[in-house]
């Protein structure tokens, strides 16, 4: 395990995190803050919601999520393979990804299981809390301009995407499908800037698919094949892992697997980033401050309540309204009298949907998006 000292401010950042993630301990991983180590082998890295404190989350600060050991990768070694339905299979050096045209696309990347730790009956995964989320400028070409290289057949059904990245002993490998209407769509890039630096190891240097809208599952990591194809993957990656039920059950019912369905855009979503869970706070004005998101769709609003949900009222939202990405809300509040509160956020997208007290239970713990809420005590003068 890699340690080193954190700063004050660290482990102070470190230990406001969500109460329901327990760091098992203060460490930095080469490249990041402290954060909360869920795994350091391969590394499952949650960010502490002091850390949300801007519109784009640094690069140092951001989540990883990893299902498998992190792959050596050489920038003079690497190849990105095309096949399966095109007129000519190639291969294309980083230089020549680097001569398309460069496209930049701010978009929030979340852990499918972000929140998992929330769901009652406890489910089996790691106990993510709120920080398994960031908000990033990627910066690549689009998987539309590197398809054409290939003359790739554009009415094939999907696109598959694996990574450098393999499974130890009888892992299976880590390989996903996406839609060709996805895969096309102007704002699906393969990255290879993170926040306009090359990106890290730890986020899939040299490139990176972005789906914008979508589960992070689907933005593979340390990508070197594409495949045009008819059918998607048939691994486990697809099937039957990160799938939902169609029609949720009751909370610790089984699941009928012919009910699953892959998960694609993710549902509103909004988080409490301060005061922290627990916070004691003076009379007088407070300024609550949290983020707001909702996949494919834009935040039109986010509601407080300081009152367990007697009563709500608007959020003031950041200028930032660009799809794909989240939007900064803070609510000024002035508690009348000492005592403990309750309080909650709830957002509304632009679909209409919103963001619903109780999450959709599922045996896997995917796409928790109940109102957020955190308490905190009033101290007397």
């Amino acid at each position: 395990m890699y340690k080193e000292k954190a700063s004050r401010r660290e482990i102070i950042a470190l230990f406001s995190a969500a109460a329901v993630t327990q760091a098992q301990d203060v460490v930095t991983i080469p490249g990041k803050r402290a954060m909360i180590v869920h795994n350091d082998r391969p590394e499952d890295l949650e960010t502490p919601l002091a850390y949300f404190d801007q519109w784009i989350t640094p690069n140092d600060a951001f989540f990883v999520r990893q299902h498998l050991p992190r792959p050596e990768m050489r920038e003079a070694d690497f190849r990105l393979r095309i096949g399966g339905r095109v007129s000519k299979e190639i291969q294309l050096s980083l230089a020549e990804l680097r001569k398309l045209p460069q496209v930049r696309v701010p978009a929030v990347l979340e852990c499918t299981g972000n929140g998992r730790g929330f769901y009652r009956p406890r489910v089996p995964g790691i106990q993510w809390g709120r920080g398994a989320v960031g908000n990033a400028e990627w910066s690549g070409p689009r998987m539309l301009d590197v398809l054409k290289l290939a003359g790739a057949d554009l009415q094939a059904a999907f696109v598959t995407v694996n990574g450098a990245d393999v499974g130890v002993a009888k892992t299976p490998d880590f390989i996903r499908s996406l839609g060709m209407r996805k895969a096309i769509h102007p704002a699906t890039l393969l990255a290879l800037q993170m926040n306009g630096e090359p990106l890290p190891d730890l986020h899939g240097f040299p490139l990176r698919l972005i789906v914008p809208g979508w589960d992070g599952t689907s933005w593979v990591k340390w990508v070197t094949s594409l495949t045009v194809a008819n059918e998607p993957d048939q691994g486990f990656f697809m099937n039957p892992a990160y799938r939902f039920p169609k029609h949720p059950g009751a909370p610790g019912a089984p699941v009928d697997r012919a009910d699953l369905e892959v998960i694609e855009g993710m549902p509103v979503k909004s988080y409490i980033a301060g005061p922290a869970d627990g916070d004691k706070l003076s009379m007088g004005a407070t300024v609550l401050r949290g983020m707001a998101w909702a996949g494919e769709e834009h935040v039109t609003k986010v509601e407080v309540s300081t009152d367990g949900g007697s009563t709500w009222r608007e959020a003031k939202l950041s200028p930032q309204n660009l799809p794909f990405t989240w939007r900064l809300w803070t609510a000024e509040w002035k508690p009348m009298r000492a005592g403990y509160y309750t309080v909650l956020s709830r957002a509304t997208d632009s679909a209409g949907r919103v963001q619903p007290f109780v999450a959709a239970w599922n045996p896997s713990g995917y796409l928790f998006n109940a109102v957020d809420r955190i308490g905190v005590v009033v101290e007397g003068a």
